[in-house]
């Protein structure tokens, strides 16, 4: 799995983004459970959590987060109304993920408001649903419909991240050593 953190989450370890998702094939539910608890005993101090969002046939979605910073993306000007079309009611970290939970298991797609939980901006997710996914400007991490210099500016920023965590994994730092503490 640390693989797949450096590869999918870097810019979250780096404090550069709130959250990232990953596809986890696993065997046997205690095993990715005793993981999930060893990361989230690891990573928690450093101010990251990790959390999993929907569960099917062997593979799991796996979220990583901050925390902080999803209180921030939470409180920011019109995401509770938002999130409240989509039956949100309390807004601390963990309701909304277990909304969010919620939501992954009654639906076949992803829940569009998944990029409020990313650290998107609630414009673009709003453009994102709107347009049908359709009619953005650019894209990156995620399909932009307002500010586009600055989500280019972001990839760019995201993207150089992943280069230097997977060189220095690879060349023996561990994702504790990776992990910025806030």
């Amino acid at each position: 799995m640390e693989n797949y953190l450096i590869e999918h989450c870097a810019p979250t370890l780096a404090s550069l983004k709130t959250a990232n998702l990953f596809n986890y094939m696993y065997d046997l539910d205690a095993q990715l459970y005793a993981y999930i608890d060893e990361l989230n005993q690891n990573l928690r101090e450093k101010g990251v959590s990790v959390a999993v969002l929907r569960k099917y046939d062997h593979s799991a979605l796996i979220y990583v987060y901050r925390e902080k910073k999803l209180r921030a993306d939470l409180a920011q000007k019109g995401v509770h109304t938002f999130l409240r079309h989509f039956g949100y009611e309390g807004f601390s970290a963990d309701e909304a993920i277990a909304v969010l939970q919620t939501r992954f298991g009654k639906e076949g797609e992803f829940p569009h408001e998944i990029g409020i939980f990313l650290g998107y901006p609630l414009g673009d997710v709003i453009g994102f649903i709107e347009n049908a996914g359709r009619n953005s400007k650019c894209s990156g991490c995620w399909k932009v419909y307002c500010n586009e210099c600055e989500a280019v500016r972001l990839f760019a920023k995201f993207d150089k991240c992943k280069e230097v965590y997977k060189r220095l994994f690879y060349q023996g730092k561990t994702i504790g050593q990776l992990t910025v503490a806030i």
